[in-house]
């Protein structure tokens, strides 16, 4: 048995905070939490403020259930790739990811769902795959290449959560297209969340994904019909419905922190920060390639060459939750929007996300501004 024990932290978890707390892991799971000099001896003893400072802040590591990819790497490249890109999100605390995947022909969509299913089984830090694309509506195409964009027939639909033997977590859909509805509840039978996203549905065709199963909403603001006071959309329709978790893109690009604010205040405790990060999250500016959709990144800020469309983000999870702070959301449900929340989506609530006995010892040591100072990566959960 390997132990550490994490002491002298503000200990932030579940939507609480604890003074003085401490966390002991053993074999890669959380065995023990508490406050004060209740800990015990183990293998390996962190001082929280040693590492990290004074006010040293542990949090359970950061799930990540909608990015494409970092360190110059597109996770649509390949195992090497996605790798590549881990290591970079990793570092910022990002424990555990979902692996996203832009439109593409069938052909590749399911031999790239196939390529994560494998590594699901090796690399314990993925989780799966998320089909961003392509039964998404064109006129809210966003980076995708419309003219892969296509109906979801439910063959195509079961081709791919076949190809994904379990593993896909996650299909972003427009219900309003033709079979949409019927897709959703296909992709839910299979086990996997069905979200609503690059969408042109109002507000009713919205609820009636949501009844069908839809239980995610896809970076919520982008890539849909926005807020009017005789036309709610999805995002209010998301925000009424306790049922739904909304994803939010904290990096004053695709959400003013006003909206951000507004996002949390209007679903407690249902907001996801996801980073959609594209190859250039910890890169520099330049071309890159988004699936078929060629990239321009000027002061970090992503754009597809062709329509001048946001292109995912340059963002990192411990950027996101320094922006979410910075826009006045308590620190608290922050982290929870880091942690608990985006991993209960995807069905791994009872394992990740919490810095309770039981769960995976996955923890991100921050100092006092937020900044990472130790990542830890428990055992691997299926």
């Amino acid at each position: 048995m390997v132990s550490t024990v994490i002491h002298s932290a503000r200990l932030i978890t579940d939507g609480t905070e604890t003074a003085d707390g401490w966390v002991r892991f053993e074999d890669g799971f959380v065995t023990a939490v508490g406050a004060g000099s209740g800990w015990t001896d183990a293998d390996t003893v962190v001082d929280a403020t040693e590492v990290a400072g004074p006010g040293a802040i542990l949090t359970p590591g950061f799930v990540d259930i909608h990015g494409h990819g970092g360190a110059g790497a597109s996770f649509d490249e390949g195992i090497g790739a996605i790798r590549t890109a881990r290591d970079l999100h990793r570092a910022h605390g990002t424990t555990r990811a979902v692996v996203s995947l832009v439109t593409a022909p069938l052909d590749d969509l399911a031999r790239r769902v196939d390529e994560i299913a494998e590594l699901v089984q090796t690399d314990a830090d993925i989780l799966g795959s998320h089909l961003e694309g392509p039964f998404l509506d064109p006129a809210h195409h966003g980076a995708h290449e419309p003219s892969l964009l296509r109906d979801p027939v439910a063959a195509d639909v079961q081709r791919l959560l076949d190809a994904g033997r379990g593993t896909v977590r996650q299909v972003t859909i427009a219900p309003e297209l033709p079979g949409g509805i019927e897709a959703i509840r296909l992709i839910v039978a299979a086990g996997a969340a069905a979200a609503v996203g690059h969408t042109d549905a109002d507000a009713a065709q919205t609820a009636a994904a949501f009844d069908a199963g839809a239980t995610i909403l896809t970076h919520a603001f982008n890539a849909m019909p926005g807020i009017h006071h005789r036309a709610p959309g999805p995002v209010l329709t998301a925000a009424a419905d306790h049922r739904v978790v909304l994803e939010g893109i904290a990096d004053n690009v695709h959400l003013h922190p006003a909206v951000v604010r507004l996002l949390f205040d209007s679903a407690p405790g249902r907001v996801a920060l996801v980073t959609d990060a594209m190859a250039a999250a910890g890169s520099a500016d330049g071309s890159y390639d988004l699936g078929a959709v060629r990239v321009t990144v000027t002061d970090g800020i992503a754009r597809a060459d062709d329509t001048g469309s946001i292109a995912g983000s340059t963002l990192t999870q411990d950027v996101a939750l320094q922006r979410a702070v910075q826009a006045g959301v308590p620190l608290v449900d922050a982290v929870r929007a880091l942690t608990s929340t985006p991993a209960g989506a995807i069905g791994f609530g009872g394992r990740l996300g919490s810095l309770a006995p039981g769960f995976a010892g996955d923890a991100v040591l921050l100092d006092s501004t937020l900044q990472v100072a130790q990542v830890l990566t428990g055992a691997a959960v299926r």
